[in-house]
């Protein structure tokens, strides 16, 4: 099969996975021209005919569903792979996408893939290889960085404030909700850990971005120490780890295997200029508000930048008397139906959705590399892996630290047998 060089119609996009993350990248899309989802595969039958389905109702078709990888991949209709599967499933893919394209059976020239790239540095690195080997275009999806706030905030303060005052030397990102939706988020083994890695992922590379002069090389911010702590405040309480051993279908029982639902991280860089500059984020799975929150700020030597996802300009206020079924068409992760509550009239957008598949898009039809690469998706899971270190020893990490590239947090450890 001949892979084409390059790229004169849309970009044709097969998925992997067709369950809540790949319908914010379905919707995201609609504000993205010159792109096709052209195919999913997914291990639940109902859900890829599902998600073909809405795309070809959305008119981002025609999107075919797929029973297997191997056979979508082997489709001479499809330019690029966006991984959206479960964590525990990535690398076994990308390796299938890998063998493809090295035998010439497919006609995949890019992959991307949702947070966090993997479990461990490990499996990162190994992603990483299987890219560069194979000759793809990679890229990690990480939306807060295409947030409209964060794109607007950070070309200010860089613009304005830095060339008067000097460098901004902290960076402090929350993100909170009650809770995942799926069973295997809540698996410390099938996630690679708890809240600490299913969420501080987005925290700590925003920050860095943040922190990171525009132009400047990805990596140009020396990781230095970290130090985290991480509690189990709400889900292994007998009440809730029973709730949750319910709604999970028996499948999760944080009453004897809980993983973290609290998570604090204190990472510590250096700059180009030699100054010191301090990443600050938590996160947590206990936190009941309206919904999912998070907020964002960067401090420098004369100014500020602050960001709060629910300080929406739109509210709607709901009476007693209003009453209906739960769902979360307000906010993702809402928590009521009552009362007066911030309404999110552009989540796609405001989350960095729709920027973030728009560059995306736009990169691989232009055959070269987005900003945010595989390989920033490394220095995300090596900072993740020294966080949960850190948490573990109860003590600093300092950075570089070998021991992390066999590094495997302890809840994402099988239980012995």
């Amino acid at each position: 099969m001949t892979t084409r060089m390059d790229v004169v119609g849309p970009l044709r996009i097969g998925f992997i996975g067709a369950g809540f993350m790949a319908q914010f990248h379905l919707r995201a899309l609609l504000g993205v021209r010159d792109v096709v989802v052209v195919g999913v595969v997914s291990a639940t039958d109902e859900r890829r005919q599902a998600f073909a389905t809405q795309a070809n109702d959305l008119r981002l078709g025609p999107c075919r569903a797929f029973v297997s990888l191997p056979e979508m991949l082997a489709c001479d209709g499809i330019d690029a792979i966006w991984i959206v599967s479960p964590n525990h499933t990535r690398l076994a893919l990308m390796r299938e996408i890998h063998a493809a394209r090295c035998s010439g059976t497919t006609s995949v020239f890019a992959v991307a893939c949702e947070k966090p790239l993997a479990r461990n540095l490990a499996e990162a690195r190994e992603m990483l290889r299987l890219a560069e080997d194979a000759g793809l275009l990679h890229g990690y999806l990480e939306n807060q960085l295409f947030s409209t706030a964060v794109q607007r905030g950070r070309d200010i303060v860089w613009r304005r404030a830095v060339p008067n005052s000097g460098r901004p030397y902290l960076a402090r990102a929350t993100e909170e909700h009650s809770g995942p939706h799926e069973p295997w988020f809540w698996d410390g083994v099938r996630q690679g850990g708890g809240v600490l890695s299913d969420m501080m992922c987005h925290s700590v590379e925003v920050a860095r971005f943040l922190l990171t002069k525009p132009g400047e090389a990805r990596g140009s911010m020396t990781l230095v120490s970290a130090n985290a702590t991480v509690s189990t405040l709400k889900w292994k309480r007998p009440a809730y780890a029973a709730r949750l051993k319910q709604r999970t279908g028996g499948e999760i029982d944080y009453a004897t295997r809980p993983a973290e639902d609290f998570a604090r991280g204190f990472l510590t860089l250096r700059d180009p200029d030699g100054n010191e500059a301090v990443i600050e984020a938590t996160t947590s799975w206990a936190y009941v508000g309206p919904g999912l929150r998070i907020t964002l700020e960067l401090l420098g030597p004369e100014y500020a930048m602050e960001f709060n996802s629910l300080a929406t300009g739109l509210k709607v206020f709901l009476s007693r008397e209003v009453t209906g079924s739960a769902g979360e068409d307000l906010v993702e992760k809402q928590n009521a139906e009552q009362g007066l509550m911030p309404v999110l009239d552009d989540e796609a957008g405001i989350y960095g959705y729709t920027l973030e598949n728009r560059h995306f898009v736009e990169a691989f039809r232009a055959r070269r590399l987005p900003d945010e690469t595989f390989a920033d998706g490394v220095a995300v899971v090596e900072m993740l892996m020294a966080l949960y270190r850190s948490a573990e020893l109860g003590r600093t990490v300092t950075l570089p630290d070998p021991e992390l590239e066999t590094y495997v947090p302890p809840v994402a450890r099988p239980p012995a047998a």
